[in-house]
């Protein structure tokens, strides 16, 4: 950062406040999604973030980074909007009827973050104290974990072993005490390190690889057969299905093929899949054919993760809002 583009920015130049902000949009936005789970809320925050930091650029005294200042502002906007949201998982009309669950979770709100919106996030933003890769931070596994934390231990730890920010710093940030934030950081590790997947897996294949490709490829054409056992047959032993916010979780093959049959007949027709890429693992926009089999309209998310050849989770997501944010279309034609 210049003093001259500082001056500029505060003198009223946009072009300048630009140049000061632009290189930390994604990461802000990313920021944002980890702590409220919300890619559409993300969205609408970030522009909140940046309107209030045009607006405060006179109380900006330099001590800080403009990163950190940023995220000082994005963290608070985030935490406001968790307290002032009226939004509750529970509020949401349940799925009835469904075959017993292996177990019931507690609800969490949580939504699909496109890969397309990590696209020029500097691989050097973390500090020396993060304890988490980058790859690993954006999971969806590590996204719904976080969601079970209290708000502030959620913030807490995205900036300490996310970010890499110091102690003194989040203590600036939410205007506490170094002894809080520690205190905070202890309880959420404790929390959050229990909610991880197990380690020791096969590592999933890389992006579009091959091995990849050949997975995703029968999982689709499954799907879209409407060949339940084709689906089955590429879970892992020990595999789960969620449906954030629904409460209902199934883990095995038996179970997610019973409720994937029941789902089947509740539909009536298979599915239509279109392939994307959400919170660094591969993805499908689910579209339900029209009775008269013109066109389909948007039905869902389906989010994949694998270990080598196998799936060792399903997250489906019904809220077909995000589907813009995707850049999946309205509507698929035949």
């Amino acid at each position: 950062m210049s003093e001259q583009t500082l001056a500029r920015a505060r003198a009223g130049d946009e072009h300048a406040f630009r140049e000061l902000t632009d290189p930390y949009r994604r990461e802000l936005q990313l920021h944002v999604y980890r702590i409220v789970g919300s890619a559409q809320d993300a969205e609408d925050l970030l522009q909140e973030t940046l309107l209030a930091a045009w607006r405060g650029l006179a109380q900006f005294e330099g001590r800080a980074s403009v990163r950190a200042w940023l995220h000082r502002i994005a963290t608070n906007r985030a935490l406001d909007a968790l307290r002032a949201s009226r939004r509750r998982p529970e509020d949401r009309q349940r799925m009835t009827a469904v075959p017993a669950p292996t177990r019931h979770a507690e609800p969490i709100w949580l939504e699909p973050f496109p890969d397309a919106l990590l696209d020029g996030i500097a691989d050097d933003g973390p500090g020396p104290d993060a304890r988490y890769e980058a790859r690993e931070a954006i999971g969806l596994a590590f996204i719904a974990g976080l969601q079970h934390l209290p708000p502030q231990q959620r913030a807490v730890l995205v900036l300490r072993d996310v970010l890499g920010f110091r102690a003194a710093e989040v203590a600036a940030t939410l205007e506490t005490s170094e002894a809080s934030v520690n205190g905070l950081l202890r309880r959420a590790r404790a929390a959050f390190e229990s909610r991880l997947p197990a380690t020791g897996r096969e590592r999933a294949p890389l992006p579009d690889s091959k091995r990849e490709r050949d997975v995703l490829g029968r999982l689709a054409d499954a799907f879209e057969a409407g060949d339940v056992e084709g689906v089955v047959a590429l879970l892992t032993d020990d595999a789960w299905l969620t449906m954030p916010p629904e409460p209902y979780e199934y883990q095995g093959r038996a179970a997610i093929g019973a409720f994937l049959s029941d789902r089947a007949v509740h539909r009536g027709t298979p599915l239509r899949l279109l392939p994307t890429r959400a919170n660094g693992q591969p993805a499908f926009g689910c579209y339900l054919p029209d009775p008269g089999g013109g066109s389909a309209r948007p039905y869902g998310i389906l989010v994949v993760a694998l270990a080598g050849d196998r799936i060792t989770a399903l997250t489906w997501f019904t809220d077909s809002g995000a589907f813009g944010l995707f850049g999946l279309p309205e509507t698929l034609r035949r």
